[in-house]
């Protein structure tokens, strides 16, 4: 069928002119001696490209906008990749290219900072800074060919392969092009390595401190509430959050650098480092500003009228004093968080006999409506009534069974 169609095709086409033989040399060879038309299912394919544009005859004497149309959409059939080498960062240096297999540079004809933004978004950096020249940057080792004359970018492509690109006919050493963008390498991480709560009364209250690139630091009021407050609290492995203040009383204001990160906390992460964290370019935190936590103490567990110590009554210590707590929606989820709190084996989930077995508690009930979710790392992060709130009687004080 081929053959026929050439042949049909050369009956109604003039005879090809010398300037129609230079349009296909030149749109079928690159400036190094590339074939464009390797890619292609026949040469004839590649002279329709060159010498019909939107279904027009063309004389293509010179490097017209139909030849780079055509050029570009063949090269659109061999994405490149592209790199900035020459300086101590992945950020900046000369702009080099991989065209099929071989990597180049680019002449600086027309290069700007729309193209150099280009090239920032397609290697993973910030935003482009500036267009400086390539011949600023450690030159390369290999002798690699300059491969485009001219790149024409509107800065809003993803990748400079969808950049208009002209082939180089014309350009030296001292004319490659450079690009500087904004390396995200270099701003440092908002993110926390750690917490404490400094200068309270026990290790579960106290002026909110964080540990950022080494280093202690106050946390400003600013962007701070009860739903961060609930996540320090988690983190230490105290008590639920009984209350945040906006600002520290004097005698507790700390001293030293203020972390420079707004935090928006939903309450449920585990730590701070879960929260969303952002850099402050600026703020006008001081000391007075101080954010100051309250949470419910870490309390001791243990079991008691069993036969071991994972087995028995369940018994709180809260201020110094034990107390039992309420079956009131009490289930397996809450029976397996004491086993490991414990650290015990899992739980055998008693019947409410065997969970009666140990005897009724004396003095106070301190626990009532305890749900855990399974998530908790300890049974104070477990969702409760206020402390020696009930509507129970020692009838019903917890049991809890646990394998060894």
């Amino acid at each position: 069928m081929q053959p026929k169609l050439l042949e049909k095709q050369e009956q109604t086409q003039p005879k090809t002119t010398e300037q129609e033989r230079y349009c296909h040399q030149d749109f079928l060879l690159g400036p190094h001696g590339e074939l464009f038309s390797d890619s292609y299912k026949s040469r004839e394919m590649v002279e329709r490209l060159c010498l019909k544009v939107n279904g027009v005859r063309r004389k293509l004497s010179n490097r017209s906008s139909d030849l780079l149309m055509s050029l570009n959409h063949l090269k659109a059939k061999f994405p490149f990749r592209v790199r900035l080498v020459g300086s101590p960062h992945r950020c900046e240096g000369r702009v080099e290219v991989e065209w099929k297999g071989q990597w180049g540079t680019v002449c600086d004809d027309g290069w700007g900072i729309k193209e150099v933004a280009v090239v920032c978004r397609e290697v993973g950096c910030g935003a482009a800074k500036m267009s400086p020249s390539g011949l600023q940057y450690e030159p390369s080792t290999e002798n690699m060919p300059i491969l485009f004359q001219r790149v024409d970018c509107k800065g809003t492509e993803d990748i400079l392969a969808q950049c208009e690109l002209e082939d180089v006919f014309d350009c030296s050493r001292e004319e490659e092009a450079g690009a500087l963008c904004e390396n995200p390498e270099s701003f440092p991480s908002p993110i926390p390595e750690g917490v404490r709560l400094a200068q309270g009364p026990t290790r579960c209250e106290g002026r909110v401190e964080v540990q950022h690139q080494g280093q202690w630091s106050t946390v400003c009021k600013t962007g701070w509430n009860l739903q961060a407050a609930k996540v320090v609290c988690r983190q230490l492995g105290c008590g639920r959050a009984l209350l945040t203040k906006r600002q520290c009383d004097k005698a507790f204001q700390g001293q030293g650098p203020i972390w420079m990160s707004q935090i928006a906390c939903s309450g449920q992460e585990a730590a701070l480092q879960n929260c969303d964290l952002e850099l402050w370019e600026k703020n006008n935190c001081t000391h007075d500003e101080d954010t100051w936590v309250e949470c419910e103490g870490a309390f001791e567990l243990r079991l008691v009228g069993g036969d071991s110590r994972c087995s028995g009554r369940l018994e709180v210590l809260h201020k110094g004093v034990w107390g039992s707590v309420c079956d009131d929606g009490w289930g397996e989820k809450e029976d397996q968080m004491v086993c490991k709190q414990l650290e015990c084996g899992p739980s055998l989930f008693p019947s409410s006999k065997a969970r009666r077995s140990y005897g009724r508690g004396l003095g106070r009930i301190w626990l009532d409506d305890v749900r855990c979710s399974g998530e908790e790392q300890s049974l104070e992060q477990c969702r409760h009534r206020v402390w020696g709130y009930h509507d129970c009687s020692h009838k019903e004080d917890v049991g809890v069974i646990c394998s060894e």
